[in-house]
């Protein structure tokens, strides 16, 4: 591994060193533009924001429309934060996709079918966002 070098700016009297990574506001800029650094680590860290609301989305009081709107209230803007500056790749785009097919596998519970119950395949989870999944609304 060799010693990368440090390119500094100067203006007047001020000098700015430059970095590689930076964390501005909570997002991570990269000075490559790969935000795969940022959607893994939000990925990891948000899922908090569903556990914290389990109960509530458990509740039999619930349906599954409040349950639909939890989810889009809550949960998925905590990790599309700042989303408008990302550049995704299709690794990206799977790795939340994923993500939110496993917190609505979650929310949305067992499905019985001919008395055997089974989780929703991708399609139905399609259906159940109608189309705009955490990729098309970021």
């Amino acid at each position: 591994m060799g010693i990368k070098e440090i390119t500094y700016l100067k203006i007047d009297n001020f000098v700015f060193e430059s970095f590689e990574n930076f964390n501005y506001l909570g997002p991570i800029l990269n000075v490559d533009k790969k935000t795969n650094i940022e959607i893994a680590k939000r990925i990891r860290k948000d899922k908090k924001p569903y556990y914290v609301n389990t109960k509530l989305i458990k509740s039999k009081f619930v349906t599954k429309n409040i349950e639909m709107e939890i989810y889009k209230t809550m949960i998925r803007p905590a990790v599309t934060y700042s989303s408008e500056t990302w550049t995704l790749t299709a690794k990206d785009e799977n790795n939340l996709r994923n993500f939110e097919r496993q917190i609505l596998r979650k929310t949305s519970g067992l499905l019985n079918t001919d008395n055997i119950w089974r989780i929703r395949n991708n399609m139905e989870i399609d259906k159940i966002v109608e189309g705009a999944d955490i990729v098309r609304f970021t």
